[in-house]
């Protein structure tokens, strides 16, 4: 258990690039906010709490990340970030990373300054400032014993600092990162250093709308981030596009090196709540962990101002439209006053005197007019008159001065023309006498280079005959002395074979049947060890057999064999197998003695003889060095699988004690009913020294798996115990108590029976439930188990 949790953290913090000491559980910060432009962007760039924004709002994120595994990545952040100011943007976060057995739990301050370069371009500076706790959340941790290397693993206080800065023109933004810049532990009041998940940061990203649309699409903005991320150990290229629509509706896509595609959907319910989905694809290397998804519910706060550099977006709501119409107000029209005013006849002949007068004054200006007209177009006349004439001057000039610049080319290019023939000529006159001389030159190396093979070739020849002389001589002598050396051997035999004196002849007689025992010998090694396979066969065969029974495969069993008859013939084969090692070790004591008996005689002149029963000596005594090895390794492996057979014996027998794990299950289930139908209530009070709670349990939750008739899910067990009589009578006394849903289950994995009376889905529920487990004296002893299938 303790090597499969290991496994499990183990495998958890490479796929989350966590970064951690094996001595005291630090880990770095990563949220994985990768895959919105919309909202808590500070996290991918300090300086995006304010490039481009325009508003404030409050946002509640959440993301589980490969939702198919239990207890998979889960993230929460709660935060509150957006435009303060026309220079100024900032952001403040908590939030909250659950890894499995790992958690992590702190804040995120954002602060960005912007300083106005030209009239469409400015300079936006911003720092993450994060602090929180890392360390183990012994909730989660389930093992069936106290784990000193997991208690040993303290919490820690973290602060982690992240800058950045961003370039912006009228649309593109060009900026820049550090993530983890420096990373300190209060606990040891220390810089954390070698951080994998350190590493720099750039991005473009480009914003414009799309003005030319009409209908549904008209001014919807468009968004495009292209971001890089160069870590000690990895590069990371994402790429993201987002698409507005002012109607209150947006849809964007992405692409990770690392955690594959991504696509999003987010809606303004009305212009101040907002809702967004992302769903992410893990492909590649992490295909296997299936997808992702995050939610964020934000509120929008109203801004009334109008900052420059930012996107000035007019928000609506898609579902609850919250437009007030206001009703047209139509303003009364002045009446128009009209004046009477009466005149005399005097007036009117005084008024008609004046009018005349002013209509020749009036005619006499016209008439100006007229000739001031005729004079200025004269002049203009004139004037474009001489126009002309110096632009045709002009002209004439022109078309001269070109004529004159073409015939000169002209004659230039004729002379550079008669000079690149000339050049040209003696180039190729030039080339020609060098492609003789190479001609020359190649002929008479092609002439040194055959007269060089002719000779190399005659060479080779002259010397592969000699070397053919010589191979030819040295196959005759090796001819000659290996015939020279098979007759220097079949005298040395026929000397040996037929020796003179009665001593040599008994030599010779003794080691022909030592020769002759040799066969008989190894024929009986032979079957002694034919034997002993067939049984390792068996024991394999029968062990295999109960394996497999355990878990829960059922095969067609191999009956067991009579053994006597082979048992008998194994130790015939040891019987002859001894007899025969012994007369052969008394033969060659008995070669022994005749060899030194020879020799102090000094009855052998032959030096071959001397040394051919020398050499046979010292070969039969280390055959029967071998010969007796073999019998007692023979022996010893044959003694340990008895050993081993008689165990998987019992193992069957033990196993077969029921036909099948439908019969016990029917068996156990009517001796519980039995119990219930047929225990009454005791009449005295039952205590705690009345129960017999059998094994003692782990005060950790045990895990039990493909274990049969039962759901999964937490169970309060009462006791734990491996056979049936006293699994009744502990079951007889708790109903005797007053508690009739008594029940147990078998694992056939340990061969118990667990007893228990409530079963819950989650670990709260069943956590409760012991806390308020009561008095009871079966209760003495509950522990949880949770059952995995």
């Amino acid at each position: 258990m303790k090597t499969y949790l290991f496994v499990l953290v183990l495998c958890i913090f490479s796929i989350q690039m966590f970064y951690s000491q094996e001595d005291n559980g630090v880990v770095s910060l990563s949220l994985p906010l990768r895959n919105s432009l919309t909202f808590n962007r500070y996290v991918i760039n300090p300086t995006f709490s304010f490039v481009r924004e325009q508003t404030k709002y409050i946002s509640i994120f959440n993301k589980r990340e490969w939702v198919e595994f239990e207890n998979a990545p889960l993230t929460y952040l709660a935060s509150y970030s957006g435009r303060f100011g026309e220079n100024i943007g900032a952001g403040i976060g908590v939030f909250q990373q659950n890894y499995g057995v790992l958690t992590t739990f702190g804040g995120n301050l954002n602060f960005a300054y912007n300083v106005q370069l030209q009239k469409d371009s400015n300079l936006t500076f911003g720092l993450n400032i994060a602090a929180y706790k890392s360390g183990i959340n012994t909730g989660n941790v389930i093992t069936n014993f106290d784990d000193p290397a997991l208690q040993n693993i303290p919490e820690n206080l973290l602060l982690t600092v992240n800058p950045g800065i961003n370039y912006g023109t009228g649309f593109f933004d060009f900026g820049v990162s550090i993530n983890n810049l420096a990373l300190y532990n209060f606990e040891s009041s220390m810089l954390i250093e070698d951080n994998p998940q350190q590493g720099i940061q750039g991005h473009i990203m480009y914003t414009g709308y799309m003005m030319s649309s009409r209908g549904f699409f008209d001014e919807s903005k468009f968004t495009g981030l292209l971001r890089s991320e160069f870590q000690k150990d990895d590069t990371i290229i994402s790429a993201m596009a987002m698409l507005t629509v002012p109607k209150g509706i947006w849809a964007q896509v992405g692409y990770n090196t690392r955690f594959g595609v991504s696509g999003g959907l987010g809606i303004n319910i009305t212009s101040q709540i907002v809702l967004e989905y992302n769903y992410e694809k893990a492909i590649g290397d992490l295909s296997t962990f299936g997808s992702s998804h995050d939610f964020t519910l934000a509120y929008r706060f109203k801004s009334n101002n109008r900052y420059d550099y930012s996107s000035g977006d007019e928000v609506s709501g898609l579902l609850i439209s919250d437009d007030k119409r206001k009703p047209k107000i139509i303003k009364a029209s002045k009446p128009k006053r009209t004046a009477v005013t009466e005149v005399s006849s005097e007036s009117k002949s005084e008024t008609t005197i004046e009018i005349a007068n002013e209509d020749k004054v009036k005619a006499d200006k016209e008439a100006q007019d007229k000739l001031l007209a005729v004079q200025k177009a004269k002049e203009q006349a004139d004037s474009q008159a001489k126009v002309l004439a110096e632009k045709k001057a002009k002209e004439q000039a022109d078309s001269q001065a070109k004529l004159l610049a073409e015939q000169k080319a002209k004659e230039q290019a004729d002379d550079a023309q008669a000079k690149l023939l000339a050049e040209q000529k003696a180039k190729e006159q030039a080339d020609d006498a060098q492609a003789k001389l190479l001609a020359e030159q190649k002929a008479k190396e092609q002439a040194d280079s055959q007269a060089i093979v002719i000779a190399e070739q005659k060479a080779k020849e002259q010397a592969d005959a000699q070397a053919i002389v010589i191979a030819e001589q040295k196959v005759k002598e090796q001819a000659d002395a290996q015939f020279q050396l098979l007759e220097e051997q079949k005298a040395k035999e026929d000397l040996i074979s037929n020796a003179k004196d009665e001593l040599g002849k008994s030599m010779y007689e003794i080691t022909k049947q030592t020769e002759d025992s040799k066969t008989i010998q190894s024929k009986l090694l032979q079957d002694f060890d034919a034997i002993i396979e067939r049984k390792d066969k068996d024991l394999k065969d029968l062990k295999e057999e109960n394996d497999l029974s355990e878990k829960g495969i059922t095969v067609g069993p191999k009956p067991f064999k009579s053994i006597t008859a082979e048992n008998n013939k194994l130790e015939v084969i040891k019987s002859q197998l001894d007899d025969v090692i012994k007369n052969r070790n008394e033969k060659i004591k008995e070669l022994k003695a005749l060899y030194d008996d020879k020799f102090e005689a000094d009855t052998i002149t032959n030096d071959d003889v001397y040394l051919y029963y020398q050499k046979t000596l010292k070969r039969l005594e280390s055959e029967q060095l071998k010969t007796i090895e073999a019998r007692t390794n023979l022996e010893i492996r044959l003694a340990d699988i008895k050993v081993a057979t008689e165990f998987e014996r019992r193992r069957r027998i033990k196993k077969a004690a029921f036909d099948n794990e439908e019969e016990r299950y029917s068996q156990d289930r009517a001796a519980l009913q039995n119990i219930k139908q047929t225990t009454p209530l005791s009449s005295v009070s039952i205590t705690v020294e009345d129960f017999d709670f059998g094994e003692k349990q782990s005060d950790n939750i045990q895990i039990l798996q493909n274990v049969q008739n039962i759901d999964n899910g937490y169970y309060l067990i009462l006791a734990v115990h491996t056979e049936v009589n006293k699994r009744n009578a502990f079951i007889t006394k708790v109903v005797a108590s007053g508690r009739t849903n008594v029940d147990f289950f078998y694992d056939v994995n340990t061969s118990k029976y667990y007893i228990y009376y409530d079963e819950f889905e989650s670990i709260e529920e069943a956590n409760q439930a012991l806390e308020l487990k009561g008095n009871r004296p079966y209760n003495k002893k509950l522990s949880l188990v949770k059952i995995e299938n």
